[in-house]
């Protein structure tokens, strides 16, 4: 690639090898062409439809959302080489054993708290570098090198990207040193903060590119990364709920992801990086609604299975429907708890359920059974490797 100093500038180190360091954002004389602005309106239209569909959800739509970010995490964390199904996820949630490592479940599982954490925190607190390192807690804790570098602080020493087993001389991109790194930090976050008239998908984009371009923890830095535009946009007051899980399409094209965040860096290419951001912000809004409306489609019908089984059970029965899909994984003394109703009658109508092919048993004990809600897991899990 031909480097030029559009996005920031290479700087030999003692050690020999060259180091990014990225300009402040925004970058300078952005070219938006016809197609690019017709492009970014496409987007928001996208986004706010995807926003709007909370509001035709059926009733509790936060059991929808948390089976989204379950499917964000999933995604995000397989980036990163992650091996957990959204299965063995729900399993361990639900204090089964799953058959998959514990380790690589615990990663995604951090994913889910970090992102719910962070939701919380910008409902009152301030967008800034502090609520970053604690969200990075959140996502490292625990986790296979988690004691070697403790989560939550910037990192004190080279870090880079490339090939595993090669060295820092053989690197596909080298962020900036430790010493630039707080300094550029406080420069983007800055920029986050900072009321302009840029808008807010640009924003985003810009704010994506340019982490990842610092890395500035030793671990999680994609996942991080890809954290901030959900975090961003809710900020922002563009999401209402965390409904836009990019990591569906960065996984997709994921060679392609890092091969533009590197255009970015070596020739200054914030055009192509905005259409490809962009893009993805449309196909994944659209992929969500869909996604939605079969989610509202199979709630329906499982209503009138209802009457075509003679499940019966009244306002139970209902309520267990839309439990489930909040917690597709169950037993009879959760349904008791949550439905409020006697253990007794919430294992005859787990019976009812599973013999309309509803449900299915999944622990083959003739005690302490649990069920899984497959047809629902089936639409969650389109586009999550298995």
């Amino acid at each position: 690639m031909m480097k030029t100093n559009r996005a920031g500038h290479f700087q030999r180190m003692p050690e020999g090898y060259d180091a990014f360091i990225p300009k402040p954002l925004p970058p300078d004389s952005l070219d938006l062409d016809e197609d690019l602005l017709l492009l970014l309106s496409k987007a928001d239209r996208a986004l706010a439809k995807l926003d709007g569909v909370t509001e035709v959800l059926p009733p509790n739509p936060d059991l929808f959302v948390a089976m989204y970010i379950k499917k964000e995490a999933l995604l995000s964390s397989q980036i990163e080489g992650t091996q957990a199904s959204l299965r063995g996820v729900l399993e361990f949630e639900a204090d089964m054993k799953p058959k998959e490592d514990v380790n690589e479940i615990r990663e995604v599982v951090n994913y889910i708290q970090a992102m719910g954490h962070g939701m919380e925190k910008l409902t009152f607190a301030p967008f800034s570098l502090d609520l970053l390192n604690e969200i990075h807690r959140f996502l490292i804790k625990g986790t296979r090198g988690s004691a070697r570098y403790p989560p939550g602080n910037i990192r004190t020493k080279q870090n880079w990207i490339g090939v595993p087993g090669t060295t820092i001389y053989d690197a596909i991109f080298v962020p900036p040193p430790p010493e630039n790194v707080p300094a550029i930090l406080d420069d983007l976050m800055d920029f986050v903060t900072r009321k302009d008239k840029l808008p807010s998908l640009l924003k985003v984009a810009f704010i994506h590119a340019q982490f990842e371009t610092i890395h500035p923890y030793y671990d999680g830095n994609g996942r991080m990364g890809r954290l901030l535009i959900t975090f961003y946009l809710y900020y922002q007051g563009i999401l209402s709920r965390p409904l836009l899980y990019l990591s569906f399409y960065l996984k997709k094209n994921q060679q392609e992801y890092y091969e533009i965040l590197n255009y970015v860096r070596f020739e200054g290419n914030w055009e192509r990086w905005i259409e490809f951001f962009l893009k993805g912000v449309v196909e994944t809004s659209e992929n969500s609604i869909e996604t939605a409306r079969k989610i509202i489609s199979l709630q329906n019908d499982l209503k009138n299975r209802l009457v075509e089984h003679s499940i019966g059970g009244g306002v139970a029965s209902l309520r267990f429907i839309d439990f489930i899909f909040g917690n597709p994984i169950v037993s009879s003394s959760l349904v008791a708890e949550e439905l409020s109703i006697s253990r007794q009658t919430a294992t005859s109508m787990l019976k009812k359920f599973e013999d309309a092919g509803i449900i299915t048993e999944i622990t083959g004990q003739k005690r302490f059974k649990k069920y899984v809600f497959d047809e629902y897991l089936r639409i969650i899990q389109e586009g999550i490797s298995t």
